[in-house]
Order: C-alpha cells, then structure tokens, then sequence
C-alpha cells in the first residue's frame, strides 16, 4: 500500500451505526426538584462566593448544570465586599434577593448600581465584579455555560457580542407588572407573566438569544392550569404562601427564594392557595426552541 493509500488520522476515527442501534441511546433522565434557599446561612456567612445548583450528576452531564443547557447559582457577598465572575456563557442573567452593591462590567459602560428586587443581564466572557453595600448581599444567577460546554465553544469577543448590558430596576419591574396584571386573559393566555427583553432582543421577544426570562404570577386561590412545553425552566420563588408546583407526578412545595426545576416536556401547574398574589421568576431555554419552531406549549387541562 503506497503512503498515499494508507489510512491517515482522520480516516480512523471514523465510525458507523445503522438505524437499529443509532437511535436507541438511552440518556438519564433530567430531574424535577427544588433547591431550597438557606436564608439562615446567607445572614450568618462570612465569605463571599457561589453556592451552585448542579444537577449534573443526575443526568451524566460532564460539565456543571441545572439543565442540560443553563446553570442556577446563588451568590453570597458579605458586607463590603467585592465578588467577580467571568462566565463561559453567552450572558449572565441576575437577580437581587437581599442587598444593595454597584457592577461593573469590563469594557462595557459605566458601573450600574443595584438592590433588592431589580433584575440585570449582563454578556458573558466579561469580567462582572459585584461590590456590595454594607448590609451584603445576595443574588441569583442563570447562565447557559452548559449549552457552549457541550460544543466546547467560547464567549464571543467583545466586538462580536450579541448581549449588552440591561438593568431592569425593581420599581420599573413593579410598574410593568401592574400593567400586565390589569390586561384582559381569555383561554389562550399563558398565565399573568411580564415577559423581560432589550433594544438588542426586541425582536425577538427574548433577553438573551437563548433564554427567555418572565416574572409570573398566580393569583391569591388560583393555579396556572397543568401545560407542557419543549423548553426546560429555571424557576426562582419570589412571593408567595402556601404555594406549590405540581411537575409531573411529583409535588414541590415552595419556600421564599427556591430553585424550582421543571424539565422539558414534563407536565406542569403552579398552585396557590394563600391569601396574597404569587409571583415567580421563569429563565427557559426558550429562544433555541422558538428559534427552531419547536416549543410546543400545550395546555393539558381546560380553563376555568
């Protein structure tokens, strides 16, 4: 066989299935289920960091993840002081559970102050440093570093980046909401939920190209009826007694500031049966599925 005949690398790592044993991969099964927020620890901790809420271990990922294509994280600064992160994402979505503080973010614009209630995205494979006020804080954060470790891909570079910064502040937040809140709903309406994007992702109704972001809420004795879709959610407890979600066939109970997990496809329904309007902060990874014309929301029971 002449040097030109022989096989060469990238010829031996070729490999070939048929249609009987392509497409019987069996994968673990993302779980449903809570991550309860410690509020006893966030008052009493004295170092500055993550608390990361992986579930990778479930469902074989290699990589840290909630889902199989975003990351949830709590992040602790104790009073005065400075925490910074450089994701491997396309952004990072936050929210203020406790605190007030200032971030910057590198070569982007001026430092943005923040506090209890307000929402920011910022893009990813940018240093974000959060300087917290005197009291500390606490945030949340949602990321899709899974879905650019799954194909080994990098942030873009700052001239390519398709995310800005964008603060939403709680008293915006509030007045948009009422807003929501008093509009009509007839049976097509999914839910009372106020839907967050940019001047960038206008068009496409999204914060980030691949996740979308909403705060819903259930009135005081309602539920959002049982419905499925094809985007798996990331859910934060804001407001609400007496609540629980019901995913699949298991029931979650909620507790201020959890991290609700609802897997893709798996039958779902809110439920509140307090006194008071419940609200909940929703990150999916909706824009790969409205993107790609595959949602596929269906409610599973009649309005009422």
């Amino acid at each position: 066989m002449s040097a030109v005949d022989s096989p060469g690398a990238a010829q031996a790592r070729a490999r070939f299935f048929h249609s009987g044993d392509a497409f019987n991969l069996k994968l673990p099964p993302v779980p449903a289920g809570v991550f309860p927020y410690d509020a006893v620890r966030a008052r009493q901790s004295r170092a500055s960091g993550f608390v990361l809420c992986d579930q990778s271990g479930a469902f074989a990922a290699p990589f840290a993840a909630t889902t199989p294509l975003m990351l949830a994280r709590y992040a602790f600064i104790a009073a005065s002081e400075m925490l910074a992160a450089e994701f491997a994402a396309s952004g990072s979505i936050w929210y203020v559970i406790a605190g007030a503080g200032r971030a910057t973010i590198a070569g982007d614009e001026p430092a943005f102050d923040w506090s209890a209630g307000d929402v920011f995205l910022a893009p990813g494979g940018a240093r974000i440093a959060l300087e917290a006020g005197a009291q500390g804080a606490v945030l949340w954060v949602v990321t899709n570093e899974p879905q650019l470790a799954f194909e080994g891909l990098r942030p873009a570079e700052p001239a390519d980046r398709g995310i800005d910064a964008v603060h939403y502040p709680a008293a915006e937040i509030a007045r948009q909401l009422a807003r929501v809140i008093a509009l009509p709903r007839d049976d097509t309406t999914a839910g009372c939920a106020l839907i967050f994007s940019s001047e960038r992702a206008e068009s496409s109704r999204n914060i980030m190209p691949s996740l979308t972001l909403s705060l819903n809420t259930v009135p005081a004795g309602e539920h959002q009826r049982a419905h499925r879709h094809n985007s798996a959610a990331v859910t934060l407890i804001l407001r609400g007694s007496r609540c629980y979600s019901l995913v699949g066939d298991r029931r979650c109970d909620w507790s201020p500031f959890a991290t609700l997990v609802t897997p893709a496809t798996e039958p779902h329904s809110h439920h509140n049966a307090g006194a008071e309007r419940a609200a909940f902060l929703i990150v999916q990874d909706g824009g790969l599925h409205y993107h790609t014309r595959t949602m596929g929301f269906t409610f599973l029971e009649p309005d009422v």
